[in-house]
């Protein structure tokens, strides 16, 4: 897991603590474009967060880096973006999801089971032909 900061720049800037965490430019530069090589897959990574360059990264792009952040313990970039809009958020651990579709499942099996016990005490209609 990695040291957030508590303040950033902007997101360009907790992109790249995210990415940082993740293993570095080329590490992460290669994920985004495998058909380029390591040292121009960085430089693009780097101008894609370079606030005076042209070069932006895609929104798919920037969830694919939330999402490997979360996997590694960096909340950096999600947390700036939460902040920044207004939001406070917390992870979800692989515990706690699987207590919240554990009680989901719950939840279901007992609606069903009631919906079952009506539908055993409503007549059946037979038709006439």
């Amino acid at each position: 897991m990695s040291q957030d900061r508590l303040f950033y720049d902007g997101i360009n800037d907790a992109l790249r603590n995210v990415i940082q965490a993740l293993g570095g430019n080329k590490v992460i530069g290669c994920k985004l474009w495998p058909e380029k090589s390591p040292d121009a897959a960085a430089r693009q990574l780097a101008d894609c967060l370079n606030e005076h360059k042209p070069e932006k990264l895609h929104a798919d792009q920037i969830m694919l880096l939330l999402r490997m952040g979360h996997s590694v313990g960096c909340h950096a970039a999600m947390q700036y973006i939460a902040q920044e809009a207004g939001y406070e958020i917390r992870p979800i651990t692989p515990e706690t999801e699987r207590d919240r579709l554990a009680d989901a499942i719950l939840e279901a099996s007992r609606t069903l089971e009631r919906a079952l016990k009506s539908a055993e005490g409503i007549p059946t209609m037979r038709r006439v032909a």
